[in-house]
């Protein structure tokens, strides 16, 4: 039958390599970015994929200088929130890392130790402001004809005007 041998050597439990150290990445979007949740971040560490799931991913690595690199994959640009941190890991030392992925698709991500900020957050509530000063202008000048009523001179002044203008001020065509 069968002999079956089985190795001599403990099962290491999951963790850094010997003498290693781990990068723990935490790879967030801002809920008004929420489109960016349809598509998966890339991470990779030295040039190998090392993840691609918002939230945290563990790395294991050795000792060492390694460069990390994150984007998220997109329709225009292809690439969104690029970027690059050069990281430092000791033996034994697992080194946090949290990545923010950007508020405006041109702009670069945030990507150090954390808390880090949304990049565009600025841009972002800036073009909200302006959003709503012209739907309130709008509205405003919807209410404002609206409480105005039936008064000729304003609501009905401009087609006047105009039928005044084709018809000589007489009220017939003068072609």
């Amino acid at each position: 039958m069968y002999d079956h041998q089985q190795s001599q050597q403990p099962q290491q439990p999951w963790g850094p390599p010997q003498g290693g150290g781990a990068i723990a990445l935490t790879l967030k979007y801002n809920p008004l970015a929420f489109l960016l949740g349809l598509f998966k971040p890339q991470v990779e560490v030295n040039g190998h994929p090392a993840g691609n799931a918002w939230g945290r991913t563990v790395v294991p690595v050795p000792a060492g200088q390694h460069h990390v690199h994150v984007h998220v994959p997109y329709l225009l640009p292809s690439r969104v929130g690029v970027a690059d941190l050069g990281v430092t890991v000791h033996p034994g030392q697992t080194v946090e890392l949290e990545y923010r992925a950007p508020m405006v698709a041109f702009m670069r991500g945030a990507l150090g130790a954390p808390p880090q900020k949304y990049p565009g957050m600025a841009f972002t509530i800036a073009m909200f402001a302006v959003v709503g000063v012209i739907l309130l202008c709008v509205c405003g000048g919807v209410l404002v004809a609206a409480m105005s009523g039936g008064d000729s001179s304003t609501a009905s002044g401009l087609p006047t005007m105009v039928a005044a203008a084709f018809t000589g001020g007489n009220g017939a065509c003068s072609g």
